[in-house]
């Protein structure tokens, strides 16, 4: 039996990760930095909270990394935990930048010193690229990160490269642009923009307040996402690879069509300036070749199919 350790397991990534590890037979170990009973929610909601331990450990705390990685010898580690937001690390730009790039390397030294042989996936993100000069993004895209959650992501994702070419290990990033499920966080854009359409077709909200929405992004379904960063860690050589739907589409575009499947009219969405970033990307997709053709992961599904699944389940689960 193969053991995991999964950082930030109680959020929607690790979650779903962790759902796809126990079906394949792996004893998880999930790591948050400060546990309470409602930590484990989505857990709960996937019905596997009993299958997963779930320890406190302070990843920018190295002292804290090198004990939990010595007691549990895992095989392999998914690094998941981030402050993820980037409107938040335009508030937050300090804690953002230290959180992110010390708990990256923490792990890294950790398993250098520990046991070399533990494989490392770390979750990089499309905001590296930011302002680019040729879509799709490939892995040789050049980086120009637009905020402090991309640098701070930028610099994590050259530490794992270094580490690699460095000492050898088996380090890799799984680059992967917006993907999305009901277990999202409400604070992100789509999650935000399906609930508050439910409680205006419900008449218990008025008005969808939202910020720059002509801009395009590539989206993809978290499910399917998870089965990638497995595949990446299972392949014979480590490698840095895109996980994408290979095509964006505009924010207005998600209104719209969660609009119409709701019967609301467009009159009940305005667009606050309030709400802009200080710098935000017009357009940005991948191509997700390398990740078909290197680690065989295949994905199809068209994000209206996405946005269809994602109603359905907070119908299914909205609360009055």
């Amino acid at each position: 039996m193969k053991t995991a350790i999964i950082t930030g397991i109680t959020g929607q990534d690790g979650s779903y990760l962790a759902k796809l590890l126990v079906s394949k037979g792996y004893k998880i170990i999930g790591t948050t930095r400060s546990y309470n009973q409602a930590s484990n929610e989505k857990l709960k909601y996937l019905g596997i909270e009993k299958e997963v331990k779930i320890e406190e450990s302070d990843m920018s705390d190295v002292f804290s990394t090198i004990k939990i990685i010595t007691k549990y010898q895992p095989d392999e580690i998914y690094n998941l935990a981030a402050q993820s937001s980037v409107g938040l690390s335009f508030e937050q730009p300090i804690g953002t930048l230290q959180y992110n790039i010390t708990s990256v390397l923490n792990i890294l030294e950790a398993i250098r010193m520990v046991n070399p042989k533990i494989k490392f996936y770390q979750a990089s993100s499309s905001e590296m690229y930011g302002k680019v000069k040729k879509l799709p993004i490939t892995e040789d895209t050049a980086l120009h990160p637009l905020s402090p959650y991309a640098i701070s992501k930028a610099t994590a994702f050259w530490t794992v490269v270094n580490y690699r070419e460095s000492y050898n290990l088996f380090a890799c990033n799984g680059i992967l642009f917006n993907h999305e499920s009901y277990l999202r966080s409400n604070n992100f854009f789509v999650k935000k923009i399906i609930r508050e359409s439910i409680a205006i077709s419900k008449n218990k909200q008025e008005i969808l307040k939202v910020g720059n929405i002509d801009i395009k992004r590539d989206f993809g379904f978290t499910p399917n996402y998870v089965e990638a960063m497995w595949l990446l860690l299972q392949h014979p050589t480590a490698e840095d690879i895109t996980i994408c739907s290979g095509k964006s589409i505009y924010l207005r575009d998600i209104i719209y069509y969660v609009f119409e499947k709701l019967n609301i009219p467009k009159s009940k969405m305005m667009v606050d300036e309030k709400l802009f970033r200080p710098v935000d990307i017009e357009d940005m997709f991948g191509d997700n070749s390398k990740a078909k053709n290197v680690i065989g992961w295949n994905y199809d599904l068209d994000f209206f199919a996405v946005l269809d699944i994602m109603l359905a389940e907070e119908l299914k689960n909205f609360k009055d």
